[in-house]
């Protein structure tokens, strides 16, 4: 069961909000800007963060946001839930010179993504951060829900929310030392079907900025991404239980073929696009 964080009171939220000011001031020397601002915008684990700074000349630049700023960012939406009511979900972070930092926040308008997030970004969305009926944004709702998930195919939780410093939190029964290299084999074993050239961050290590594998496999009933491997090698994360009973059943035995239908279904489940059997 995922346990939302704790939300951080007034006092603590604005000395947060203070201390990413001063690492947003700290990106650019003294005197050579107007303004720095940071657009941050988050779903579950999908993260997107724009930083632009403004010169004395009034050239907007954009500059790379360091792990350390996205990590106090997520620190301060978890701590900003409201139980039954949820967190923002984009934010909007000013810094001029002698006037402090400004902060606003949108917690139930849609932010414009770079790249829209896949339906389980949303359904983690809710996971972690529980919304009551009546505070669920319609348009969240039906990001959430996706198209009619195709038959049989499952996907299964990273982890199980995170804490008011945005720390990812398991809530979950380990995996058998005997079983943890049978497990790793099978997610291992089992066809990729999306795949990117890079890797994402480390939830568990910041300092991991280009760790985890950005791909998803299927066996034909479950499409689960790298990370669900890599965290168990890593960190010895537990994957989902019932994908780990799943994984049981079978014997820890990965199928040798997986049908190109299978295999569409499972990309459909895993983006949210309707596929033409």
């Amino acid at each position: 069961m995922t346990t939302p964080p704790v939300p951080l009171g007034p006092e603590q939220q604005q000395q947060l909000v203070t201390r990413i000011g001063h690492g947003l001031a700290s990106m650019a020397p003294p005197g050579t800007w107007r303004q720095i601002r940071t657009e941050y915008r988050a779903v579950g684990r999908h993260v997107e963060a724009d930083v632009v700074v403004t010169g004395q000349d009034g050239v907007p630049r954009a500059v790379q946001p360091p792990p350390e700023l996205l990590q106090l960012l997520g620190a301060l939406r978890a701590g900003m839930y409201r139980p039954g009511i949820g967190t923002w979900l984009g934010a909007v972070l000013t810094v001029d010179p002698g006037q402090g930092v400004g902060a606003d926040f949108v917690a139930d308008r849609e932010p414009q993504w770079r790249r829209t997030p896949p339906p389980i970004g949303f359904q983690d969305e809710l996971r972690a951060f529980p919304r009551a009926d009546q505070h669920i944004p319609e348009w969240l709702r039906r990001r959430a829900a996706g198209p009619a998930p195709p038959d049989g195919i499952r996907t299964p939780r990273i982890h199980d929310g995170v804490d008011a410093a945005g720390r990812p939190l398991v809530r979950r029964p380990p995996v058998p030392p005997a079983e943890v290299e049978p497990v790793l084999a099978y997610l291992d074993a089992a066809p990729v079907i999306l795949a990117s050239r890079s890797n994402g961050p480390d939830a568990f290590d910041p300092a991991r900025t280009d760790a985890v594998p950005l791909n998803f496999r299927t066996d034909g009933v479950w499409a689960w991404p790298g990370a669900v491997a890599y965290y168990l090698r890593e960190h010895g994360v537990p994957p989902d239980p019932e994908l780990v009973a799943h994984l049981r059943a079978r014997r820890f035995a990965a199928p040798a073929e997986v049908t190109e239908a299978a295999k569409d279904l499972a990309l459909a489940a895993i983006t949210g696009t309707q596929t033409t059997v």
